[in-house]
């Protein structure tokens, strides 16, 4: 569970319920963008500061890992958008096709993590289905608990700002899979258990999901609403209070 709350906010799940939300979409992209980016330092010495470095853990080798995985293949990319026209063009022409790949991609891992979690020799596998569906229970009583606190919390500091009290909603709660499972991995590469460690994300994700699709729309009813208050009252008049 603390790994899992270590780890940065996913990238496209939290522009794609922001918008749909009515929430503000370019605040998502950067929070997002720089959560991920400074995730990748910050993730493995808090996880290790929390849980304790242990001596079979290096960390040089795990920011050498994560650079491998992260860092380099965004570098690259950075790299090709801005001097290499021809494949900017190419990536634009069949951008659905890139798209539905990396969706098959970040599937073909969940799957992957899942066989290893449970297969018969693995601490998780023999702890049953039983434990799994009590891991469930417990992250979605978790996940509406912070996301709660969250929507409150952000009313003190965003009060007339609806947009950004939505985009926080969002991105105060959410864990990214396609991120913490290479960062997991990484740190615990070789520890039998992996698969227990990877197990809270693989729950938290889908949860988020199924919970942000569902406030959608009455988040954008809120956003709408909020906009009307606001263009009804006056700056500095003080609103009378509902009777």
């Amino acid at each position: 569970m603390v790994i899992g709350a270590c780890l940065p906010m996913t990238i496209n799940m939290v522009i794609v319920l922001t918008k749909s939300s009515g929430g503000d979409e370019a605040a998502a992209v950067f929070s997002a963008a720089f959560g991920n980016l400074i995730g990748v330092f910050l993730t493995p010495v808090m996880i290790l500061g929390y849980l304790g470095v242990q001596g079979d853990i290096e960390l040089l080798n795990v920011f050498f890992k994560l650079a491998l995985k992260v860092v380099v293949p965004v570098f690259v990319g950075q790299l090709l958008q801005k001097f290499v026209p021809p494949v900017v063009a190419f990536v634009k022409k069949y951008k659905p096709k890139f798209k539905q790949f990396q969706q098959w991609s970040l599937v073909f891992i969940v799957y992957t993590v899942f066989c290893k979690t449970f297969r018969g020799d693995n601490q998780t596998g023999k702890a049953g289905i039983g434990s799994a569906f009590a891991m469930i229970a417990i992250q979605f009583v978790l996940l509406c608990f912070v996301m709660t606190l969250a929507w409150f919390t952000l009313k003190l500091f965003f009060r007339n700002e609806p947009e950004l009290r939505v985009m926080g909603l969002y991105g105060c709660t959410h864990k990214t899979v396609a991120m913490g499972i290479p960062m997991i991995t990484a740190i615990y590469e070789g520890n039998p258990n992996l698969g227990l460690y990877t197990l809270p994300l693989l729950v938290w994700h889908p949860t988020q999901l199924v919970i942000g699709s569902a406030l959608a729309p009455k988040l954008v009813k809120f956003v709408e609403s909020e906009r009307e208050r606001l263009k009804t009252e006056e700056p500095g008049e003080v609103p009378e209070p509902e009777v």
